[in-house]
């Protein structure tokens, strides 16, 4: 007998959400190398090389997509534009992450990846609520997160920014109910 592990995917209008693979290195360590991607994510490092792509795609082989699920989000047109993902990391609610290369901001692709997930994360995960936040000084995404439905919810942490040396940054939280 054969075990074959599935990752899930999901199609929206204009993108494709699916697991990252090892092939996805190259182009994770191109957009994934701007200062202005990994300063706005609190776990990627600056400089951010391709061994830095590599490990993290090999943890993400061994994800527990009952846990923890991250998609590489593809667009038809240009191939790997960013990551969307949604874990445990901070706490027992499920928390929404993603980032995009800047080639691609202000499209609706992180509006539309983000969506998608939800969407998933209530029929695959059956949850409910699901939080998110964002650095004070990215507003940009804070649009984005209201634009898929999450809401204010008043709270402010401080999250360690790793691109930033680490520095703690002040960080506005956000629920989405489904």
């Amino acid at each position: 007998m054969c075990a074959i592990e599935i990752s899930p995917a999901i199609s929206t209008e204009r993108l494709l959400l699916r697991g990252p693979v090892a092939n996805d290195a190259d182009r994770l360590t191109l957009l994934a190398g701007d200062i202005g991607v990994a300063g706005m994510v609190s776990s990627m490092p600056h400089p951010y090389g391709r061994a830095d792509a590599e490990a993290w795609l090999a943890r993400m082989q061994k994800a527990d997509w009952d846990r923890d699920a991250v998609f590489a989000i593809e667009h038809h047109a240009f191939g790997l534009v960013g990551m969307v993902g949604v874990t445990h990391r901070h706490g027992p609610r499920p928390e929404l992450g993603y980032w995009l290369g800047r080639p691609f901001w202000n499209r609706g692709y992180a509006t539309e990846a983000a969506r998608g997930v939800l969407t998933w994360v209530k029929r695959d995960w059956r949850k409910r609520v699901v939080v998110a936040g964002h650095f004070t000084d990215n507003p940009a995404s804070g649009a984005v997160l209201c634009k898929a439905g999450f809401l204010y919810t008043g709270d402010v942490e401080l999250r360690p920014c790793l691109a930033r040396g680490g520095a703690e940054v002040p960080t506005r939280m956000m629920v989405w109910l489904a």
